[in-house]
């Protein structure tokens, strides 16, 4: 291409990319558009065998057609969309915070497994289960004094063991 048409290309481009900037494309969809319609011309010229009179005026109108066609997809898709200052936040705990949390739950298993059976049970129903005074002590068979002492001793005896972790 030689420096005329070099600098007419440009001069063209620059219109075309104006006219599309004042109907509301940004400079990237502009130029985008600017370019198919380049194209288009290219492959119009070819396929016909001969010169277009007017060649910006066919890339302005190209250029036209296929923002408005770009627009239509947009709209019937759905996907127009408008994204402003959108900040995504990682809400994953760190590698550092699951590995300390396993070291945690290891901790707490070896001070569960340290417990009395019956306390464990006692506490775990609790705890876990959800389960109230009375209904534990019904299912163990004792009163609801002993399942309160029992569940204050494992409480007491896995917050010492856990302490410093």
């Amino acid at each position: 291409m030689d420096a005329r048409l070099l600098r007419n290309w440009q001069e063209t481009m620059a219109r075309v990319c104006g006219a599309l900037r004042r109907r509301g494309r940004t400079e990237h969809e502009a130029e985008d558009l600017v370019q198919e319609a380049w194209l288009r011309l290219a492959r119009y010229e070819n396929d016909r065998q001969r010169q277009v009179d007017q060649p910006e005026a066919f890339v302005m109108q190209a250029a036209m057609n296929l923002g408005i066609d770009a627009y239509r997809m947009k709209v019937t898709r759905g996907e127009e969309v408008l994204v402003e200052n959108v900040v995504i936040v990682d809400t994953a705990p760190s590698v550092e915070a699951v590995v300390l949390a396993k070291e945690r739950m290891a901790r707490l298993s070896l001070g569960l497994n340290r417990l009395n059976p019956r306390t464990r049970a006692i506490f775990l129903a609790h705890r876990l289960d959800g389960m109230t005074y009375a209904e534990i002590a019904e299912a163990h068979g004792v009163t609801i004094s002993t399942v309160c002492q029992l569940v204050a001793k494992a409480t007491l005896r896995l917050t010492t063991w856990m302490e410093g972790w």
